[in-house]
């Protein structure tokens, strides 16, 4: 359900209604316990596999040809 303009958004970590000054935290608590995640690899972003056996030398250095 799409929220409406007047709806206040949420806090990403805890859900209590956002502080313009911490957006779109409501406070700095949460602001700081998002930071740390990110931080502490609590986020991940997918990329390719890597193989951990693989030359570190081979592993597609983006360059062509040997």
């Amino acid at each position: 359900m799409p929220k409406t303009p007047n709806q206040p958004k949420a806090c990403p970590v805890c859900g209590k209604p956002e502080a313009p000054q911490h957006a779109p935290f409501c406070g700095p608590r949460c602001k700081d316990r998002d930071l740390l995640k990110w931080l502490g690899d609590g986020y991940r972003i997918p990329g390719p596999t890597v193989d951990p056996l693989a030359d570190p030398e081979r592993v597609d250095s983006g360059e062509g040809g040997d």
